[in-house]
């Protein structure tokens, strides 16, 4: 799925490998430091494409020799979808996708240099994907010298495509990846641009939270059919109370009232058909189950976001927004909202603002129109906030919009884990942190007509007064001792007037800077 254009292939290479190297930084309580380079080396082996070298390097704890094979070759090995945790890994389709697309269109895989603390020299090799059996294959094995106490480094040549900016843009991707992970450092090169460095502004080590489990009424039936198989033959009354969260043993006393044969609590899940878990699916969509926790979800912040933000480029205003952990379709989330003007950026005020979208603080590039963030923004009147909006349609400005939502079971709306499916819940809680920043943004703009007003006001004066002494010297023929008092005079009026003018307009700046100053720390 992630490779089904040229220009997919790429940005799919590239998140894959970012992902395991943060989630692995991050596992390891290790402050990240990634490498980035992009280049062509040639001329692809499908039509239209070239061949594109990608190298991601991290500092991360390393993997083990034995484990190459297994984590670089073996589709699912290291996959945490479905584990219930606000981890990246859930969007992803596996590094070993990307191996296998390398393999098929430059028959090589993926080059790996893996380093743990406890070895004295790097590992070095190549890994190739078996597709038959599902096994990765070590090839030209070595130990070399690496600078580096630990890490990983893997470098993919395969054939793509290379977009900067916009949807699908490597640029806009690696952006949207600064601005959620204010503890990351990133050196990147893309084609001959030159190294650039994005610091960190956050020290600290995001704890990811422990797994939940899914809630019963976030299934259908044939999901529920399908994650019992996950247990082997252990009884149903035993899969309700460990495959799911909030079921208890009072909670099957009110099953079987709703419905459910007692005589199936007790049999194997092997044994039942799926007339049996059609009934106990149905006693269990009936029945009255307390919201699952929200402890499991994860936040970037507002204090961390707002300086985050800061390093894409110069801001001329911000507003940041991290909603409380709630519940949504019995599932936990939490959504963070981000609005930014820069200075630095030629957009058109007459264009859409430029959207971000992150699911689990991972860039989402693709089939933007359809998803649930998209909706939400198209739903809030922005007029009201002082942008133009046409009619069911995005906002338009020179602004930045992030969203994010973060969720131990987000649900997307097709494979390819672009687009995340809309709900009135989700669309509704969306829409909240909206408009939070959306207010905000209103109490900015309207602050900018107070100076810009004040400023056009106190420039009329400056210009037009002394137009005004001299003429009416000239129509009443006034000697110019007159028309010197008169100068004088009115200078004294004109010169109240100004300052008035100035003391408002100073007033105003000082407000704008205390708010700012208020929403940072907040």
């Amino acid at each position: 799925v992630g490779f089904s254009s040229p220009l997919k292939a790429v940005l799919t290479t590239l998140k894959e490998a970012v992902d395991n190297s943060l989630d692995a930084c991050e596992q390891a309580g290790i402050l990240p430091d990634l490498m980035v380079e992009i280049s062509k080396v040639g001329t692809g082996s499908t039509k239209n494409t070239d061949l594109i070298r990608i190298v991601v390097e991290d500092n991360g704890p390393g993997i083990e020799p034995e484990d190459l094979a297994k984590v670089y070759g073996e589709y699912l090995a290291s996959s945490k979808f479905g584990r219930g945790q606000c981890s990246r890994g859930q969007q992803g389709i596996g590094i070993s996708a990307a191996t296998t697309w390398a393999q098929m269109t430059n028959a090589r895989g993926v080059q790996v240099v893996s380093k743990t603390k406890k070895m004295r020299k790097a590992v070095s090799a190549q890994v190739d994907v078996d597709i038959k059996s599902n096994t990765g294959m070590l090839k030209n094995r070595e130990t070399i010298d690496w600078d580096r106490e630990h890490g990983t480094r893997v470098e993919f040549i395969s054939d793509g495509r290379i977009q900067l900016n916009g949807d699908g843009g490597l640029l806009t991707y690696i952006e949207g990846t600064i601005l959620v992970n204010p503890h990351m450092t990133i050196t990147y090169k893309l084609m001959e641009n030159d190294y650039v460095t994005i610091t960190r502004v956050s020290e600290e080590v995001p704890q990811i939270p422990d797994a939940s489990l899914p809630h019963p009424h976030t299934f259908k039936l044939g999901e529920f059919i399908t994650h019992s198989t996950l247990f082997g033959k252990i009884t149903l009354s035993k899969f309700l109370k460990t495959g799911f969260s909030r079921v208890s043993d009072q909670s099957i006393q009110e099953f079987t009232k709703k419905g459910m044969p007692k005589s199936l609590l007790e049999k194997s899940l092997t044994s039942l058909s799926d007339e049996d878990f059609k009934k106990a699916f149905a006693a269990i969509q009936n029945t009255d189950l307390m919201a699952p926790s929200t402890r499991s979800v994860l936040t970037v912040g507002e204090e961390a976001l707002s300086k985050s933000i800061t390093r894409l480029g110069e801001i001329d205003f911000f507003a940041v927004v991290t909603r409380k952990p709630t519940i949504a379709d019995f599932k936990p989330i939490v959504v963070e909202v981000a609005l930014a003007r820069f200075k630095d950026r030629n957009q058109d005020h007459d264009s859409q603002v430029t959207l971000l979208r992150f699911a689990n603080r991972v860039p989402l590039q693709f089939d933007k129109s359809g998803c649930a963030i998209t909706g939400a923004i198209q739903s809030v009147n922005w007029k009201s906030y002082g942008l133009a909006q046409p009619k069911d349609s995005m906002p338009q400005g020179p602004y930045i919009f992030a969203v994010s939502i973060v969720s131990p079971f987000i649900k997307f709306k097709n494979a390819s884990k672009e687009t995340i499916d809309a709900s009135d819940e989700l669309v509704s809680e969306i829409r909240l942190a909206l408009i939070q920043a959306g207010q905000k943004l209103s109490r900015h703009i309207k602050k900018e007509v107070k100076e810009a007003d004040l400023e056009r006001k106190l420039a009329h004066i400056e210009q037009f007064g002394p137009i005004l002494v001299d003429g009416l010297a000239r129509i009443l023929k006034a000697p110019d001792s007159r028309k010197k008092r008169a100068e004088d005079g009115l200078r004294k009026i004109l010169g109240r007037e100004s300052e008035e003018a100035i003391a408002d307009l100073e007033a105003a700046e000082s407000k704008l800077l205390q708010q700012n100053i208020k929403e940072a720390q907040k």
